[in-house]
């Protein structure tokens, strides 16, 4: 049996407001690693003539963020080519795997951090408290620029996430840094220097499992967030006057923004194919999200009957069949 595709309105209106949110956010994330790289030099410069560990862990935070930006720039850049024979998806994905790995380097340098306050606390060393805290101020204000700029990005994008979460890690260590060089103006005390990298590193750790953990699921092709599968498949009989059951069905997203979906839908005798399929994708976009389907219909057997042992898959069986992409 034949593959439909039928597209609705209001799925082209998605895809063209998602383009533009993507233009928008490339914009976006180029903008901050233009300022986050150019101030990075500045602040470790700084940092080694004050002996500064927040200085020069927030510098190499830096350093690290703005290479990640840039590479999370040149995914928004090449998710924007067609798809091909061999990436029929086209490079969308490429955005997940971007934020993926920004996730485990901030794992790194947070562990960096760790290691080096450890360091300091075994050897206290003198830190220049009003040098570190002239240039704190600035790295705020840069990191607060930078921060402002992606805040207005589309944040439901798993790329622009990453993207954000390493300014915000930034815009941390600067803040860090400004409380220890007042600190240590104030009282003379230098283990505040290591102590607050430390606390910075840690509210990174939090935020990057959660990164890591989201893009994770996308790229193991889970149900997107909010979808529930077999509940889907239940709207679908319930909604749809010609369909009697819906199995062999796949949920997942190609970067936590775009949603696709293949099923078998069995239709009643005599039913309009075609018809059928295109109020199946209809219900698919406009009540659940998902812009993007492919239905396989059926009137009797599953196609896969030889596969299974009662001929038929229901929705909650979790022992489904492979995916049947196109």
């Amino acid at each position: 049996m034949g593959h439909a595709h039928a597209h609705s309105h209001h799925s082209h209106d998605h895809h063209g407001h998602a383009h533009g949110a993507e233009a928008t956010s490339k914009s976006r994330i180029l903008i901050a690693a233009v300022l986050t790289g150019g101030f990075m030099l500045a602040e470790a410069v700084g940092g080694v003539l004050t002996g500064s560990l927040a200085l020069i862990a927030d510098a190499g935070h830096m350093l690290t963020d703005s290479v990640a930006l840039f590479f999370a720039w040149y995914a928004f850049h090449l998710a924007g080519r067609q798809a091909t024979a061999r990436l029929s998806f086209g490079y969308d994905r490429l955005k997940t795997l971007v934020a993926y790995t920004n996730g485990l380097a901030i794992f790194v340098i947070g562990g960096w951090i760790v290691w080096e306050a450890w360091q300091r606390f075994e050897q206290p060393s003198a830190v220049l408290g009003g040098p570190m805290l002239a240039i704190a101020l600035i790295g705020l204000a840069v990191n607060i620029g930078a921060f402002l700029v992606l805040h207005g990005g589309d944040r439901q994008d798993l790329n622009m996430r990453g993207a954000l979460l390493h300014v915000i890690g930034d815009l941390l260590g600067s803040v860090a840094a400004l409380a220890a060089a007042g600190v240590i103006l104030a009282t003379g005390w230098y283990p505040i220097d290591p102590i607050l990298s430390v606390l910075v590193a840690l509210l990174l750790f939090r935020s990057a499992y959660g990164l890591v953990r989201d893009a994770g699921h996308v790229l193991l092709e889970g149900s997107p967030v909010g979808i529930d599968r077999d509940g889907v498949a239940r709207d679908l009989v319930a909604s749809v006057a010609q369909l009697r059951d819906v199995h062999h069905m796949h949920v997942w997203s190609l970067d936590g923004t775009r949603n696709v979906a293949t099923l078998h839908a069995r239709l009643v005798p005599g039913a309009d194919p075609h018809a059928a399929i295109g109020a199946i994708k209809r219900r698919l976009a406009t009540t659940h999200g998902i812009g993007h389907a492919t239905v396989e219909p059926e009137f009797d057997c599953c196609a896969d009957s030889h596969h299974e042992e009662h001929g038929h898959e229901r929705p909650d069986d979790p022992n489904v069949g492979h995916r049947h992409l196109h």
